[in-house]
């Protein structure tokens, strides 16, 4: 395997694992579009082999500190590289130039020779994409979610011009000749969305700041249970990785031991082992019992009458509840919780509660596995090692 799709495969699982997912932009996405786009100008441009390699190193790495820390992320990036690139045997020489082309794609860096180039707007290639309004969107709730800032459409269009006309330029010559005039168009679509969004103001001049402070607010509490939910949700995800982890784990030792350990137990001279393999079964077989109960799905289903329907006791976001109402009655109720924000949000906070305390029976019961499978091998192999030794 070359060391590219190493490299490919070692960020995809970092940020699969580790990076939050209120990174709606600098993601595994964003890494491999900076990095397809790399190939896309080297294809065009005279670079040899080992610095293209370089190029596409550097790439797949920059955006890798965000699984800590959007501040200094590049700094952080480069200490992951370098422990990867050790890893294979990599020399220093080698490392210290995709350390420096990493650290070239600071946003106030000025490049300084031709792959720096290539970094640079490999990583800003979105600004000339066909789809860059949707780019756009996905860092403006990232940054929202993680508390960067929250924009106004006027003031997120207005930095967005400003970036485009005013503060970014492509520096290599395939860059400038095929991607300029595309980022032209975008600068023109900008002004465009800014012009209506200053009409809109200057019609609505009266009710303006209520209706900013209210979408604010609104935006607030949106994002609160949005990333509550992710949350929960990417926790209820792990514990179920770590269960099936341990069923293989137990499944596997079970296996061997009916296959080879257990058939042997008959002879006279192995008599000794019994026991042992007798502790170990059982503790592969109770971690396999509790690793199943923690993943078991458990769904509580509730009797409720219209009258519930109708005084607003039913959760109708939970399948639980509206498995069981007639489609119609469902559509009617659902037609009075749109319409009502605080409806919305108790029901939300009723399913956040809920999702709670399903997780909290997960984690507890994983919690029991854990230690049921850890004291099982501890006593096994001790009682292993105490068969061999009163022979």
């Amino acid at each position: 395997m070359s060391i590219l799709d190493k490299a490919k495969n070692y960020v995809e699982i970092l940020f699969k694992d580790k990076l939050s997912s209120v990174y709606f932009y600098h993601n595994f996405i964003h890494t491999a579009y900076t990095v397809n786009k790399a190939e896309e100008i080297m294809k065009h441009t005279p670079v040899s082999e080992e610095d293209q390699e370089k190029v596409l190193v550097a790439l797949w790495f920059h955006d890798t500190g965000y699984i800590e820390c959007a501040m200094n992320h590049e700094e952080r990036g480069v200490e992951i590289m370098k422990n990867f690139l050790h890893q294979e045997n990599y020399p220093e020489s080698y490392i210290s130039e995709v350390e420096k082309l990493i650290l070239a794609t600071k946003i106030t860096y000025i490049p300084q020779n031709l792959l720096e180039k290539i970094v640079k707007d490999a990583d800003f290639s979105h600004f000339a994409g066909h789809d860059y309004s949707d780019i756009s969107d996905a860092l403006r709730k990232e940054w929202e979610l993680t508390n960067v800032r929250c924009f106004s459409n006027e003031e997120w269009n207005a930095g967005n011009l400003d970036m485009l006309k005013n503060k970014h330029t492509f520096y290599t010559d395939y860059a400038k000749e095929n991607w300029e005039p595309l980022k032209k168009k975008n600068i023109k679509k900008i002004e465009k969305k800014l012009g209506k969004e200053e009409e809109k103001k200057d019609n609505n001049d009266s009710k303006s700041d209520n209706k900013k402070d209210k979408e604010k607010s609104d935006r607030s509490v949106d994002t609160l249970f949005r990333v509550t939910l992710n949350n929960h949700t990417r926790l209820s995800d792990i514990a179920d990785s770590k269960a099936n982890i341990l069923l293989s784990v137990n499944a596997i030792i079970i296996s061997v031991c009916l296959s080879v350990l257990v058939p042997k137990l008959d002879a006279p001279k192995n008599s000794h082992l019994i026991l042992p393999s007798f502790i170990l079964l059982l503790s592969s077989v109770l971690t396999i019992i509790f690793a199943i109960l923690s993943t078991k799905p458990n769904v509580t289903k509730t009797t409720f009458t219209s009258q519930d329907i109708a005084n607003r006791k039913v959760n109708l976001l939970f399948f639980g509840n509206f498995q069981q109402m007639l489609f119609d009655d469902y559509h009617n109720a659902m037609k009075d919780l749109i319409k009502d924000r605080d409806y919305i949000y108790d029901s939300m906070v009723k399913d956040l509660y809920y999702l709670g305390k399903v997780l909290d029976r997960k984690y507890k019961l994983l919690s029991i596995t854990y230690k049921i499978f850890m004291a099982g091998i501890i006593i096994s192999v001790l009682s292993f090692g105490f068969a061999f030794l009163s022979l």
